[in-house]
């Protein structure tokens, strides 16, 4: 079995998938951090590799991206490949001037203004919750390895939001806090899963590190965007064991 996507066989990819955007990344997660693992996709380059942590099977698989590129990959391992939980673990920027760099974002509830639901699903829909039982579990995780998490909403973009102009970010926000939605962090992805996990009556969430802020020049470089990540990436993983 395979999809246009993913050449993976059926029994190939774990029930829990650890999803970053960046394929490197997840490279990255399963030399340093999986155990026996294998390269189950490389389709686009969109690496994913099964292995085990501390003795479970986990998935770590790539998402690309922004939402049409989180849509695909996620819809078709919840919908081909019987996946049952995926745990975004990504980059963000900040949004409350109190998040600093390199800080810990769970995603509770996240906004967009895509139109990816009416697009895919004829659903006006511009809100989607995370996942209560994932995110009960990371962090009962994080305060069972004393990493510090920060709970919120978060704000899930089609474009870079680092780019937008001072104006048009100002115009944006009221255009956020006018459906009464305060927003802790960005992204670009979480929306489609969420969304998607709820179509199908799977679980996801969201876990994210500070790679930027609207109240900070200095921002994460590449390479600690790729290999800096190691907090979030040890809470996701104990979190998925249990």
């Amino acid at each position: 079995m395979s999809t246009p996507h993913n050449e993976a066989n059926l029994g190939d990819i774990a029930k829990t998938v650890i999803m970053p955007g960046d394929p490197l990344r997840a490279k990255h997660i399963a030399e340093k951090f999986l155990d026996t693992y294998k390269l189950v996709n490389q389709v686009r380059n969109i690496y994913a590799y099964t292995g085990e942590y501390k003795g479970k099977e986990i998935t770590v698989m790539a998402s690309g991206m922004g939402m049409p590129s989180m849509g695909i990959y996620s819809y078709e391992l919840f919908k081909f490949y019987e996946v049952e939980n995926i745990i975004r673990i990504g980059s963000c920027g900040a949004y409350v001037p109190d998040l600093n760099l390199f800080d810990i974002v769970l995603s509770n509830s996240i906004f967009t203004e895509s139109t990816y639901a009416l697009g895919f699903n004829n659903d006006d829909c511009h809100f989607i919750d995370t996942s209560k039982e994932l995110n009960e579990k990371i962090k009962s995780t994080a305060n069972k390895i004393g990493i510090n998490i920060i709970e919120g909403n978060t704000i899930c973009n089609d474009s870079f939001d680092p780019y937008m102009t001072k104006e048009n970010f100002d115009k944006f926000m009221d255009r956020v806090h006018k459906q009464n939605f305060f927003p802790l962090s960005a992204e670009m992805e979480a929306f489609a899963l969420c969304y998607n996990a709820k179509m199908l009556n799977k679980k996801a969430t969201c876990l994210m590190t500070v790679v930027d802020s609207r109240f900070e020049t200095k921002t994460a470089t590449s390479e600690e965007r790729e290999q800096g990540l190691d907090n979030m990436i040890k809470i996701a993983l104990e979190a998925s064991i249990q």
